[in-house]
């Protein structure tokens, strides 16, 4: 079949080659960078007891960073699509990895709290902030015709994959050597990941003269998108209007707080208050984040199938009832009962994505994905808040059983709520 070509300012395109695609290429450049993103955000948690008995600092001005971290990386990602818009995603993804090394290098010479929320709590919550879902989508919209869904999915569980590598390494890395060897090992993995990314990550196919993959034609590269920022903002302020916006987000806040928030910041603290050895604190979570990337591929099965609101339903009442028993399971060893929780939990861990996600969908149209960014947000201002008002209760009480039982509770009233989303029947769209 003869190949179909545009008159275009951009590359033109190459003659049929190997049948290896350079999509494929930049599907691993930008995984790598999401692993190494998702290996920071479990740190906090392995610090938050050495800096405790290191320089006697309060746990809720350690989770404070974290806090500062989560809120910021998840407002991050709304404008770093459009700035991937404007400027490229190659220019993106290395000026945020350069962001996390230099601050985890600061990190590593801090001696007050206020430095260790400026340097891992700004300057890294901005950096991987960059390197989110929101990322993963730009790349396969690019670079993918077909295959989109199976490269979303394994983009979007490389984050955990970065905490299945790296955490219990860091955790032994951290009981063996202190804290410090390990940050400053992961400035350099950053740097590494950089020069990786110069190497192999592309803008558009158009920029290598190839077709996207699966596309039976040529696709330009489009002109940069000024716009993109306020059309960002423009869609936000439609959708805060809606009421399924407030309920999409409501979910996304109460889910942010009873995932990440709560466990990668305070999972170690906890487990350590009944005895459990840092290094297998670490292999439960990393254990987490395996059943988390199952569950995640399992439930976008599941929405193809399923109405996603009844999905989300049951997700939310699984967590809370495992949230509500993890008090009863934790324990100095690793017993059945908490490899129970751990397996059970991770699968409803990272399910809710795609169930909102085809939601935003349905209820916004081709705005769904911008919706999702600022639900995304939500997400994360849950998980900020959750990561530091757990510490502070753990201050506060002496135990983390206060906070495992509310946010069971809190997540019983999202599964309720997601009953109430009522998509139109013809999708919203909200103009440009």
């Amino acid at each position: 079949m003869a190949q179909l070509t545009h008159t275009s300012p951009n590359t033109a395109p190459r003659a049929p080659g190997p049948r290896f695609h350079r999509a494929w290429a930049i599907a691993v450049a930008a995984g790598a960078a999401i692993v190494t993103a998702g290996a920071f955000t479990t740190v906090p948690g392995l610090l938050v007891t050495p800096l405790h008995d290191s320089y006697a600092w309060d746990r809720g001005h350690i989770a404070l960073a974290a806090s500062v971290n989560m809120v910021l990386f998840g407002l991050t990602a709304p404008f770093a699509a459009a700035l991937m818009d404007r400027i490229g995603i190659r220019r993106v993804v290395v000026g945020a990895l350069v962001l996390v090394a230099v601050g985890a290098l600061l990190t590593s010479v801090m001696t007050r709290p206020w430095q260790l929320a400026a340097y891992w709590g700004v300057l890294i919550g901005l950096g991987s902030g960059c390197l989110t879902m929101t990322f993963a989508a730009s790349i396969t919209s690019s670079w993918f015709d077909k295959r989109r869904g199976l490269v979303t999915g394994a983009l979007s569980s490389s984050s955990h994959l970065g905490q299945l590598l790296f955490l219990p390494l860091l955790a032994w890395a951290v009981d063996h050597y202190g804290w410090r060897p390990p940050v400053v090992t992961l400035a350099f993995v950053a740097l590494a990941v950089t020069a990786l990314v110069l190497l192999l990550l592309r803008d558009h196919p158009a920029d290598v003269g190839v077709k996207p993959y699966g596309a039976p034609e040529f696709v330009p590269k489009p002109a940069p998108a000024p716009g993109a920022a306020r059309r960002t903002l423009t869609v936000l302020f439609d959708a805060v209007r809606t009421g399924p916006f407030w309920l999409l987000a409501g979910m996304f806040v109460i889910c942010g707080a009873s995932t990440n928030g709560v466990m990668w910041s305070n999972w170690a603290p906890a487990a350590h208050d009944h005895g459990m050895h840092a290094t297998a604190a670490a292999s439960m979570l990393s254990l987490i984040g395996i059943f988390s990337a199952l569950g995640a591929v399992l439930s976008g099965w599941l929405t193809d199938r399923f109405d996603p609101r009844r999905l989300l339903t049951t997700y939310f009442a699984v967590r809370a009832l495992t949230l509500l028993v993890l008090p009863m399971v934790l324990s100095s060893t690793v017993t059945f009962p908490l490899v129970v929780f751990v397996v059970v939990y991770g699968l409803v861990d990272v399910a809710t994505v795609p169930p909102v996600i085809a939601l935003c969908g349905r209820v916004y149209g081709e705005d769904g994905p911008i919706v999702f960014g600022w639900t995304n947000s939500a997400h994360q201002l849950g998980a900020g808040a959750s990561a530091f008002l757990g510490a502070t209760a753990r201050d506060l009480f002496g135990t983390y059983d206060v906070v495992w039982t509310t946010l069971s509770a809190v997540c019983l009233v999202a599964a309720l709520m997601a009953l109430l989303v009522r998509p139109p029947r013809h999708p919203r769209h909200v103009p440009a």
